[in-house]
């Protein structure tokens, strides 16, 4: 289950990320990653909303630990080796449903998303990306223009005043 976007074409903000020092683009990620964890943090509100959703619908027993599996982590960096990347993912538990059975959270997922032979797939993951994708792409945006300036106006107070 993978839904990726890349946004691309934001001239103003690469050429800030140019111009800036090796401190902003640390091991630790630096603003792009805590722009990228915000909007992803968005996506991933709306993701467990959907799943609460289509389970209810189905009128099925939860015990809401797939639910609560559902999170935005960091994960490795592009093929490349340049940049950041955030995923909203399942994180793969193993549980004892209402009945009785031991069933894993990316198993259930899964199923929810895409549906079986048995089952019709009930989407939540996509249309959370489809809701909220062009929001989620704003919030990273203002966050890491915010994060920039913050970092411009502390190098420029280092650097008595000079931009």
């Amino acid at each position: 289950m993978k839904v990726e976007f890349n946004i691309v074409g934001i001239p103003g903000i690469i050429r800030t990320l140019n111009s800036l020092p090796a401190e902003v683009v640390s091991s630790k990620g630096g603003p792009v990653k805590a722009a990228l964890a915000r909007g992803a943090r968005l996506i991933r509100d709306e993701a467990k909303a959907n799943l609460e959703r289509s389970i209810a619908v189905r009128g099925a027993d939860s015990t809401g630990t797939t639910v609560r599996s559902v999170i935005a982590s960091r994960g490795k960096a592009p093929n490349d080796g340049n940049g950041e990347r955030y995923l909203v993912r399942v994180k793969k538990r193993t549980f004892e449903n209402a009945k009785g059975f031991r069933m894993s959270t990316l198993m259930t997922a899964n199923l929810m998303e895409y549906g079986s032979a048995h089952q019709a797939a009930e989407p939540w993951l996509r249309p959370a990306v489809a809701s909220r994708g062009q929001e989620s792409i704003e919030v990273m945006v203002a966050e890491l223009q915010r994060r920039l300036e913050l970092i411009v106006r502390r190098l420029a107070a280092q650097n008595g005043g000079q931009r």
